[in-house]
């Protein structure tokens, strides 16, 4: 394709794309002076699309911001040399659709229920809201701040009841029955009901995540104390831990309960032990049953076979505590946000002890990031969340700048959760 103009410099590219709309392959010789919008115009008209796609271009890994001139003269690239570039669907800031006001700090978020946007906060609460900003729950699950949340998968059919799993600042994890009524339900009646099912007693410390396989069979715990604890979702009979002794009068208090009203203690199956600080986040990936990954701030990121309880691989991070991690669908890359204010991507089939593929940089830090599920569309995407207040998407493709941001508040408040589910980024 020529330039419309014969005293325009030009440059020869050649386009490539994994997603569904890509272009024979041929040379195009681009104007210099074009950006990213006149780039999209023309693979839009090339494909004569009834409806516009906009685009976004990498070029060596780094989303194209400014024209072909100006990115050429950065990187030293002549004219006579053919460029490749890879053109991606454009991701919009998200439109904003509601707030859901809280009156303490909300430290985990969740939108893998379908309608519905599920939070846990400092006042040991466990909301849930749909879409139309109704509260439609709201649980006590612990006495104190409560660090993260995750709905555990279900097996049955009922769309209506769901177990939530919670870790708190009071030692302890919780695993709760939400039942949701239907929603033509007026809001002066009592729209659910929520049972606590179980708690789970192992750490010394505050319990900093929690979280649940894709079967729903398993959880696993991450504390303060440096410990991750492998647990069943099964309900037992009876208690597995003691309680703790009491005096005379708590004892009578004690009997008037029902034991059979009582959520059951549970133990472990086990204790996986390596990290020497806080471990931050622990999670299990998806394409292997018995593997588990942990962040800490040992400036560790661990990779566990939970069949043995043994840590089989330890990436080493100088002077990188880390905060939250994300495993991609693959389970083959992981990402880890950090306090030095970076994401960082770690390619886990590499044998080296410090195997950082890419950083992404931001102004304050990182506190949590998140990946959207398997066959999504955004298998090359992830968001980020800062203590500046600014949620950011990124393509894992390009390390230069976010793709989009937006604030997710007036004010200077921090983002401590983010969630990306079915095209919802909570």
């Amino acid at each position: 394709m020529a330039s419309s103009s014969s005293n325009m410099a030009s440059q020869p590219v050649v386009f490539t794309t994994q997603t569904q709309y890509p272009l024979p392959t041929q040379k195009y010789m681009i104007p210099t002076l074009w950006k990213r919008y006149q780039l999209s115009q023309l693979v839009n008209k090339a494909l004569s699309l009834d409806k516009p796609v906009p685009f976004d271009f990498l070029v060596r890994g780094e989303l194209l911001r400014n024209s072909l001139s100006e990115w050429c003269a950065e990187h030293g690239v002549g004219e006579e040399e053919t460029l490749e570039i890879e053109y991606i669907e454009s991701v919009m800031p998200p439109q904003k659709m509601s707030d859901f006001p809280h009156e303490e700090w909300v430290s985990s978020v969740s939108c893998q229920l379908q309608g519905y946007f599920l939070t846990a906060s400092y006042d040991g609460q466990v909301r849930a809201f749909d879409y139309s900003k109704n509260l439609v729950s709201s649980t006590a699950a612990h006495a104190a701040a409560i660090t993260s949340l995750c709905v555990v998968p279900s097996t049955t059919n009922e769309d209506s009841t769901h177990t939530i799993a919670t870790s708190s600042h009071d030692l302890t994890a919780q695993l709760t029955q939400i039942t949701f009524q239907n929603s033509n339900i007026s809001s002066t009646q009592t729209p659910s009901s929520s049972k606590i099912l179980a708690s789970l007693h192992l750490h010394t410390s505050p319990v900093s995540s929690i979280s649940s396989n894709s079967k729903g069979s398993h959880l696993l715990t991450s504390s303060w104390d440096g410990l991750i604890g492998l647990w069943d979702t099964s309900i037992p009979s009876t208690d597995e831990v003691p309680e703790p002794v009491l005096n005379e009068r708590d004892r009578k208090k004690r009997r008037r309960v029902e034991d059979a009203a009582r959520p059951r203690r549970k133990a472990p199956l086990l204790v996986l032990k390596s990290h020497i600080a806080r471990v931050s986040k622990v999670a299990f990936g998806d394409a292997e049953e018995n593997k588990a990954y942990s962040c800490g701030f040992d400036s560790t990121v661990r990779v566990w076979d939970t069949e043995y309880g043994v840590c089989q691989q330890t990436i080493n991070a100088s002077e990188k505590p880390f905060l939250d991690l994300a495993l991609t669908p693959s389970s083959q890359t992981l990402l880890a946000t950090s306090t030095d204010r970076t994401l960082t991507l770690y390619d886990l089939r590499s044998s080296s002890l410090s195997s950082s593929s890419a950083s992404f940089m931001h102004p304050a830090t990182p506190s949590c990031v998140a990946i959207p599920s398997v066959g999504t569309g955004q298998g090359n995407q992830v968001v980020t969340g800062a203590y500046d207040g600014i949620v950011r998407v990124w393509d894992l493709r390009s390390t230069k700048g976010a793709m989009a941001t937006f604030k997710a508040w007036d004010g200077a408040k921090k983002v401590l959760s983010v969630d990306w589910e079915r095209g919802v980024v909570g």
